[in-house]
């Protein structure tokens, strides 16, 4: 616990959305058979798993590749359109993401959403929520080079710095589910969570393993970043680590 009078140093958390706070890999992957099939060709589970965390753009070229007939926007427009719609349906929460949301902005820490998804998505998801938790999306379409690379993030804290010049990497930390989403986060900088879903991720130095979000809280981010010090790369100002491969 956080002893009176003392600063944290968590001022930001940085939120993964397909696999940490929704669980729509599912629909995604029943949006992807469709397509593949309605093309005349086949889509494995391991082609499947191939895709989780990675940019549509991406993906949509593993798609062509597997037989899908269509040029790379009409792809990501077709799933995004049925991911939506099932989302319209059911918004399948995972396990603890809106409550540590409501613990957040209960304690004033600042959060945004940092999502391969496409706005029309982003939004969609967002909009069912209790309430605005997330200050700004960075989205798939809104940057040039999805994950892994860490553009996303550090245009997130970019744009965070813009009403506090004083944050820096060290203030803030990624949750994320995926391997490219996990590589992303630890290559820009912030210190990352891994909560692993869909596809397992091992134990590794570079970033922290929890099993699920259920329990826990903002004493846990608190403390994660209070144990890592503050020290390398996640100390200095985003734009230091803006070149990041």
């Amino acid at each position: 616990m956080r002893l009176p009078g003392t600063e944290t140093p968590l001022k930001a958390v940085l939120w993964d959305m397909d696999g940490t706070i929704v669980d729509t890999e599912p629909y995604w992957i029943a949006a992807e058979h469709a397509l593949v099939e309605a093309h005349g060709g086949t889509w494995s589970h391991e082609q499947a798993m191939q895709l989780v965390g990675q940019s549509l753009t991406f993906s949509a070229g593993l798609l062509q590749k597997a037989g899908v007939a269509m040029e790379i926007r009409e792809i990501i427009d077709t799933l995004t359109s049925q991911v939506i719609s099932s989302v319209r349906q059911q918004v399948p929460w995972r396990p603890g993401a809106r409550e540590l949301l409501e613990d957040l902005h209960q304690s004033g820490v600042r959060c945004a959403l940092v999502t391969m998804s496409e706005g029309p998505l982003a939004r969609q998801v967002v909009d069912s929520l209790p309430r605005q938790y997330f200050e700004f999306l960075v989205t798939g379409d809104t940057v040039s080079r999805g994950k892994p690379h860490p553009e996303a993030y550090l245009t997130a804290v970019e744009r965070l710095r813009e009403t506090d010049p004083h944050l820096h990497l060290g203030h803030c930390v990624a949750l994320e589910d995926s391997a490219p989403g996990v590589a992303a986060a630890v290559a820009s900088g912030v210190a990352t969570v891994a909560i692993p879903h869909i596809v397992p991720l091992p134990e590794h130095s570079h970033y922290t393993l929890w099993d699920t979000l259920e329990g826990r809280t903002r004493e846990d981010l608190e403390q994660l970043l209070t144990e890592a010090g503050n020290h390398g790369p996640a100390g200095e100002p985003a734009s230091a680590a803006g070149n990041t491969p």
